[in-house]
């Protein structure tokens, strides 16, 4: 049976609400409306999203999927309206149609789907073959992507500054790992806890990526948002976790401002405490760690992430350094001596010591 979600657990957004004020500051009228009515859609999806949750309380963590992992996955057509999820228009095992961002949806949903459970023997989001839904063509103009705790929710881009929100696997891939994070460890949107959030989706969406096109740690891009920004941007993407603070820095979106180090961690009291800005932090030291182990980043880096965020140890409240000390300890666990040094050596670069 597919679960359904309280409705008012709201999922995460792929922009941060600074980044789109900046825009509605800077662009130009019809930048500024787009980036105004996103700002007024995502608002909704803000409220009581420090509690949200994939599963209702009491929902069983950690168990084992129930018989072998199977897709299932239901692309919508919302029309430009903002009513979910719209008209269904392409099924599970549907051949694919004319609309890119349909196939891209659809496509990106099974990669992730295929990543979770190739990888880590996952049966979807919830490991109990939840079905995957996304609805795309969201609003008029929509200058973002969410998971909102049922379903993917994509808006075309401004056409201006953003492409279509399809047009990225790991824009995809993160989305669906908050639906994983909220699910396994239930880290609250806020402060270093939702940084921590927002890492882990930015860490799983780069590796569905690395694994669809089967990268090796040095040779991927570490980029996530790649190709969602348009010509007229100096940019090349949303955030990078290779170089924290150099995705972008234009006239209209302005710089990035995402730290590499704990020298560079910004308190602050918008976007639920810089969770979008100071997830840098820890992306980093994934990069690092990823790495220095080389290979495959699934494999060794990955495993110790994902490991980790099933931890019953982790509680919904960790800081960084909570999670980077159990990062070590599952890297020693699962692995040995080599992969605990490489791991608390990534995180002291950041400035976090374990």
């Amino acid at each position: 049976m597919k679960h359904r979600c309280h409705p008012s657990r709201r999922g995460c957004c792929i922009l941060p609400p600074e980044l789109l004020r900046r825009i509605a500051r800077n662009g130009n009228a019809r930048q500024r409306d787009a980036a105004l009515d996103t700002l007024a859609v995502d608002h909704t999806l803000r409220l009581g999203r420090a509690t949200w949750q994939l599963l209702d309380a009491g929902t069983r963590r950690g168990l084992f999927g129930m018989g072998a992992p199977s897709k299932q996955r239901s692309v919508y057509d919302a029309h430009a309206a903002e009513a979910l999820p719209g008209r269904l228009v392409r099924a599970e095992g549907a051949p694919a149609g004319s609309d890119v961002e349909v196939n891209e949806a659809y496509d990106g949903l099974g990669a992730t789907f295929d990543f979770f459970a190739d990888v880590y023997d996952r049966n979807s989001i919830d490991d109990e073959g939840l079905h995957l839904d996304a609805s795309v063509h969201y609003g008029r103009r929509y200058d973002n992507a969410f998971w909102n705790g049922q379903q993917m929710v994509f808006g075309d881009g401004d056409g201006e500054l953003f492409n279509r929100f399809t047009i990225s696997l790991d824009v995809i891939a993160h989305e669906l790992t908050h639906g994983v994070t909220g699910d396994e460890a239930r880290l609250v949107y806020v402060g270093q806890a939702g940084a921590l959030n927002e890492s882990v989706s930015d860490v799983f969406g780069s590796l569905v990526k690395q694994y669809a096109r089967r990268q090796s740690a040095d040779a991927a891009d570490w980029l996530i948002g790649e190709g969602l920004l348009t010509a007229s941007v100096h940019g090349v993407a949303l955030r990078s976790m290779k170089a924290p603070g150099t995705a972008y820095d234009d006239p209209v979106l302005g710089r990035d401002p995402q730290p590499s180090t704990m020298d560079g961690y910004v308190r602050t009291s918008e976007d639920d405490g810089g969770v979008h800005t100071n997830s840098g932090i820890p992306n980093h030291a994934f990069y690092l760690a990823a790495i220095a182990l080389g290979g495959y980043a699934w494999e060794r880096a990955g495993r110790i992430w994902y490991e980790t965020l099933r931890d019953r140890r982790l509680k919904p409240t960790a800081t960084f350094r909570q999670f980077a000390r159990l990062t070590v300890q599952n890297a020693t666990h699962f692995f040995g001596a080599s992969e605990r040094k490489a791991v608390a050596a990534a995180w002291a670069e950041v400035g976090i010591r374990t």
